[in-house]
């Protein structure tokens, strides 16, 4: 058995009926290994962040050989799972989108994340297929957690919100989907009727709202993860401490190390 069926069982293992996945995305190589050396089961990264390490916007905005050279580097580092944000899967066309996520799991991606952003559900389902096909054709039970922005782009009227995720989820299972994504979800009774009635594994993202990962499970839900906002937080502390830097000529903030150079270091030894 190749590694990267293992990995693939292993990702697909950890969102079992009874467990509650929980990921704080990583976005390069370095605090993918860190993330997991604090435990973390699997690594998904956050789309958003991985395009800010390599000077691009969040949107689709990253070259297909940034993105899989992105990921291979990441894989280097890893015992564990890797699942990518793969966005819209960077192209309206699903042929495009399935030959685009071949490199990404040649470099060891064994689970995406695929969007529908403004764009209608079927558009949806065909990339479905599309990478679903893709990962077939090299051996890889591929897990694609659909996500749907209804809530997080507003699609709809906040009244018909839930009948829209919920027509979506329905798409999205039909059409081969692993994992139903809502992020921007919060209110409770929206997230047991979902976890109730679509029956893939329900993922929210943390926002401001959000209850505990204890209750969240006890609503149904078998995966949270964090999005950007690891990658903000370490660019928030690199602004604040830049800016005691350079405009007081004071230096408390990077003395304050949590971390040791010979720790960091370990994490990356052969």
């Amino acid at each position: 058995m190749t590694a990267a069926v293992t990995r693939a069982q292993a990702f697909r293992e950890l969102h079992a009926p009874g467990r509650i996945l929980v990921l704080p995305n990583a976005w390069d190589a370095g605090s993918a290994r860190f993330i997991e050396s604090c435990g973390a089961p699997a690594i998904a990264t956050t789309s958003a962040g991985v395009a800010w390490a390599h000077g691009y916007p969040d949107g689709n905005a990253l070259p297909a050989r940034v993105l899989a050279s992105a990921v291979a580097e990441i894989a280097r580092v890893l015992t564990v799972p890797l699942s990518l944000d793969f966005e819209a899967g960077y192209s309206a066309d699903p042929r495009q989108v399935g030959e685009r996520l071949a490199p990404v799991l040649d470099a060891g991606a064994v689970g995406i994340n695929i969007e529908d952003g403004g764009d209608p559900a079927d558009l949806l389902c065909a990339k479905i297929g599309a990478v679903k096909e893709a990962a077939r054709a090299r051996g890889v039970e591929l897990f694609v957690n659909a996500r749907t922005d209804v809530y997080l782009k507003r699609l709809v009227p906040a009244e018909r919100a839930l009948d829209e995720a919920l027509a979506r989820g329905q798409k999205y299972l039909a059409a081969g989907a692993d994992g139903l994504f809502v992020p921007a979800l919060a209110e409770a009774q929206a997230i047991r009727t979902l976890a109730s009635e679509i029956p893939l594994p329900l993922n929210l993202m943390i926002v401001p709202g959000l209850a505990p990962v204890a209750e969240l499970q006890s609503l149904g839900v078998r995966r949270v993860s964090a999005g950007s906002a690891l990658a903000q937080s370490a660019f928030a502390q690199v602004r604040r401490a830049t800016q005691q830097l350079l405009k007081e000529g004071r230096f408390e903030l990077l003395t304050e190390r949590g971390v040791t150079h010979p720790e960091l270091n370990g994490l990356f030894r052969a």
